[in-house]
């Protein structure tokens, strides 16, 4: 079943790439200054720590199996920004970590991608399970950019919201932080009303690139 097929492509990497995301956060924020993720046992790679059975789990699931659009989401990392040393500085390194991590992921599977492309080529041993990881790579990273884009859109509780914020006025800054109690609503209103169409296209741009940039030094096809 072409459905089954997917949810066992999609859902391993949708893990993955959530995981990687909360671990940045969660590692930044204790080189900034605050350990409250680490006493939680959130600075690991270990799926469990991250993963929300609803959100990683059963919602990205059922999106996959009906052909809806996919949104889910991981366990957030708690962060107490006043441990920080520097509060503007860690609360802006540690709210872009997580899409830095799906960015050394998207670098990661292009270089995957390449290696297995190369065997596909030249008729190395294993040739279906060289599909396989070549086409996991490519939906891996086309995934990740996805997240990339759906993250910084500034809108609480993504992290673009965060990081916008560092650079308003005072003023603006509070009339942001009460919008921030409709964020949740205005992004499921966004979602059923086409306002994330652009994600898609732009994901597959950022992935593509990426995949020629990577092949041009290595000429592994």
């Amino acid at each position: 079943m072409p459905e089954i097929q997917d949810l066992l492509l999609y859902l391993p990497l949708l893990i993955i790439s959530f995981t990687v995301h909360e671990f940045g956060h969660a590692w930044v924020a204790l080189k900034q200054g605050d350990d409250t993720a680490y006493r939680q046992g959130r600075v690991t790679l270990n799926p469990a720590a991250h993963i929300d059975p609803i959100g990683s789990l059963l919602l990205p699931g059922i999106a996959v199996l009906t052909g809806l659009p996919v949104l889910g989401w991981a366990r957030p990392v708690p962060v107490t920004t006043r441990n920080f040393r520097d509060y503007r500085r860690g609360d802006l390194l540690t709210s872009s970590a997580g899409v830095a991590g799906n960015a050394l992921l998207i670098l990661a599977f292009a270089l995957i991608g390449e290696v297995a492309a190369a065997g596909l080529v030249h008729g190395w041993a294993m040739a279906p399970t060289l599909e396989v990881v070549w086409r996991m790579c490519r939906v891996g990273g086309t995934l990740n950019a996805a997240l990339i884009v759906f993250n910084l859109i500034p809108v609480p509780p993504l992290d673009g919201s965060r990081i916008i914020v560092h650079f308003l006025s005072a003023r603006g800054a509070q009339t942001y932080a009460e919008l921030s109690r409709y964020g949740v609503l205005i992004l499921y209103g966004l979602l059923f009303m086409g306002g994330f169409n652009f994600i898609g296209p732009l994901a597959n741009a950022m992935n593509t690139v990426v995949v020629r940039l990577v092949d041009l030094p290595f000429g592994l096809q």
